[in-house]
């Protein structure tokens, strides 16, 4: 049962992983893809405002052209001033183009520039100049090669502006593509994760229908392990059981109270090394084989000595032990007799005090030493309190134990009924040991009604 368990926890845990690993990669992929898109975004804004600086270029260029015209027409320095002024925003222009073209590596629109700027300076050197030194002189031959230069440089502009608009128009696929390529990674991821999704709530489905199997066979097996405390004639019955292992209400410990005829009960109570549901199925062995021992013959140290063997052959594991207390009571006279195997948490309360029973073997499964019985008379009032260890070694938050004294002290102070006893003792130890309850614990508590005179 361990290991099915392990293997559901082991599964849920891979899927979980699996499903967080899935959504590690989908978010890294879709930061990678929106950071790629947002670079493919910046290029095309740098190639589209280098196209925005060409057509200026162009234009700074016609306008050192007119300035020029106007000087040679009119002889007015105020368009030297002008021409100057173009020619400084057509450089400052041309190296912002050539950064850009630069920055987003593209040599042959580069070349294309250097071309386009050789010219400009040319026509600088060898039309402009000239006329701004003479105005006076001929411009026939000046118009001509003023006329073979802006031919050239039109050309060139056209090449480059095939040339950023090409790139632009590439930078436009690109983008689209990668827009594209996300939604069908979004759409995958999507359809991943619904199948993911399906997948974990069929798993989880087939998981709660297990543990539903589990919790209904564990409720049946708790009916069928679970201590009983019949009444008995002149008695006030009561018990009391918690489990150390919190999600099962049945562990290792076990009580019986059992009528064997009208007038003599059993009295069973039992600890087997170990807790929880494997523990509890030696719990139903060890309560059946006893009342089944018990009907043949009602001596307690026969009963023990029979069950020790038997519990050692059908058992086998060297490991297990036992502690037990059994007793026949006479529910006409309330005498006692009974058998301790180890188990040293038996008490009787009686007006003069508490008193532990004696231990009179050793615990089963260890050896086969022989048992010794002992006997004790309730008288009214009276109450015998039967416990397993989860009382006498219940610790507090420093780690103290409870001991036989302590369970005796609180036994003295607990109720006089014996049910609210066996309530008081759970709540005193659950209040001692917190939420560090290391052991089951069982109390069973027979008190002899006032009235009743022994036989």
């Amino acid at each position: 049962m361990k290991n099915v368990r392990l293997a559901r926890a082991g599964g849920t845990v891979l899927l979980t992983a699996f499903l967080v690993l899935t959504l590690a990669f989908a978010l890294e992929g879709a930061f990678e893809t929106r950071a790629q898109i947002a670079h493919t975004f910046a290029r095309q804004s740098a190639i589209q405002q280098a196209q925005i600086e060409l057509e200026e270029l162009l234009r700074l260029q016609i306008d050192e052209e007119n300035s020029l015209r106007g000087y040679s027409l009119t002889r007015d320095p105020f368009y030297v001033g002008q021409y100057f002024q173009a020619a400084a925003g057509f450089d400052a222009i041309e190296d912002s183009i050539r950064r850009t073209l630069g920055e987003q590596h593209l040599p042959g629109v580069g070349e294309q520039l250097d071309t386009y700027a050789r010219l400009q300076d040319e026509w600088r050197s060898d039309v402009a100049a000239p006329l701004l030194r003479h105005p006076d002189a001929r411009l026939e031959e000046l118009d001509k090669r003023n006329k073979l230069f802006s031919d050239y440089e039109t050309r060139t502009v056209a090449a480059l502006r095939q040339s950023l608009a090409q790139t632009d128009d590439a930078l436009v696929r690109s983008t689209q593509m990668q827009l594209d390529r996300s939604s069908y990674v979004r759409a995958l991821w999507v359809f991943l994760f619904g199948i993911l999704a399906i997948f974990l709530n069929a798993y989880r489905s087939r998981l709660n229908r297990e543990l539903e199997q589990e919790r209904t066979t564990t409720e049946i097996l708790q009916r069928a392990f679970r201590s009983e405390a019949v009444p008995l004639p002149g008695c006030e019955v009561g018990s009391a059981y918690i489990s150390a292992t919190s999600h099962i209400a049945v562990g290792g410990d076990v009580f019986d109270v059992f009528r064997l005829s009208g007038d003599r009960a059993l009295v069973l109570i039992a600890d087997v090394s170990g807790k929880g549901v494997d523990a509890a199925v030696l719990t139903a062995f060890i309560k059946f084989m006893i009342r089944a021992i018990a009907l043949r013959h009602d001596d307690p140290a026969a009963i023990l000595r029979e069950f020790n063997i038997a519990f050692a052959k059908a058992v086998g594991n060297p490991y297990l032990f036992v502690s037990m207390f059994v007793g026949v009571l006479d529910t006409r006279t309330f005498h006692l007799t009974y058998a301790s195997a180890g188990h040293d948490s038996a008490f009787v309360r009686a007006a003069g005090g508490v008193r532990q029973l004696a231990v009179t073997g050793p615990i089963l499964g260890v050896m086969e030493d022989p048992f010794a019985n002992e006997e004790t008379d309730l008288g009214p009032g009276d109450t015998l309190v039967l416990a397993t260890d989860g009382l006498t070694e219940a610790r507090d938050r420093a780690g103290q134990q409870l001991f036989e004294r302590g369970a005796m002290e609180l036994i003295r102070r607990g109720s006089e009924h014996a049910q609210q006893l066996a309530d008081d003792l759970v709540a005193q130890v659950r209040l001692r040991v917190g939420n560090r309850l290391r052991d089951d614990l069982a109390i069973l508590a027979i008190r002899v009604l006032e009235g009743n005179a022994r036989g």
